[in-house]
């Protein structure tokens, strides 16, 4: 079993020139249309109240921010730090054209640009799973993520569905996961492939040395 024992915010940054330096491919992304429930989702996969803050107006935090992560594994006691990144919400921010064009630009430039990130993890609301904005996000990633990054799709605010619409959703969606941060639902399954994929170089290691 594996669960993140420890969660800490390490700072902010408005764009990828002053993100933190490093030379680790250890950074998992979370990008969501607003009030997706971004910030509630990180909450919860930390067990940490108040690590994203959980904003009033939705749209309304610009920058970047970094969290140091620990995973444990209670199999071999092993322990590993990864970076949870926080991207600013997209898709509802009341401010000027010209504040809209330079956060978004932003935004691409760092998705574009900062190859510490392994996984980009996309938020959608499983009450609306069909919106434009989040099938031009989805058809982004999928054309700029490298062959050494992840796109995982998770589906938010599970439990607002009744049974037979949340099976619609795993059919048509069948590789994504199905969370609730309100009822605690889904999340292991969460941190679980986060872990497996920050290690898969080392799981193929031990394939290659088994053959």
């Amino acid at each position: 079993m594996v669960e993140i024992v420890d969660a800490k915010f390490i700072t902010s940054a408005p764009n990828v020139k002053l993100a933190p330096p490093s030379d680790e491919q250890n950074e998992v992304a979370f990008m969501a249309r607003s009030n997706v429930g971004k910030s509630s989702l990180l909450n919860a996969l930390t067990n940490h109240k108040n690590l994203a803050k959980v904003s009033s107006t939705p749209g309304k935090t610009k920058l970047i921010n970094y969290f140091d992560v620990t995973f444990l594994n209670r199999e071999d006691s092993s322990k590993t730090i990864a970076k949870f990144v926080d991207l600013p919400g997209f898709g509802y921010a009341k401010v000027s054209k010209s504040q809209k064009h330079d956060w978004e630009k932003n935004l691409t430039d760092y998705i574009t640009k900062r190859k510490n990130i392994k996984i980009f993890i996309h938020l959608i609301d499983s009450r609306h799973p069909h919106l434009e904005i989040d099938r031009d996000v989805a058809e982004f990633l999928v054309n700029n993520a490298d062959e050494s990054q992840y796109i995982v799709q998770i589906f938010t605010k599970i439990d607002k569905l009744n049974q037979k619409e949340q099976n619609a959703l795993r059919r048509e969606f069948p590789n994504a996961l199905m969370v609730s941060s309100a009822k605690k639902r889904g999340l292991h399954k969460v941190i679980q492939l986060i872990y497996d994929i920050l290690h898969e170089e080392e799981i193929q290691e031990e394939v290659d040395e088994a053959l």
